[in-house]
């Protein structure tokens, strides 16, 4: 009975993680996580300074 718990346990986890990736690369989520990736590479308008 334990076998049958930790399959489909298992075969739930694999689901999941299908799911997230179909997501991840969806076309919708592109404009996104084009954006998000050039956040570091944008100067900041207001620098904040590092005085202490």
């Amino acid at each position: 009975m334990i076998g049958v718990v930790r399959g489909l346990i298992t075969l739930s986890l694999l689901l999941l993680f299908m799911a997230y990736v179909i997501w991840a690369y969806s076309k919708q989520r592109k404009s996104t996580f084009d954006a998000l990736a050039r956040v570091p590479l944008e100067e900041d308008s207001n620098p904040v300074s590092r005085t202490q």
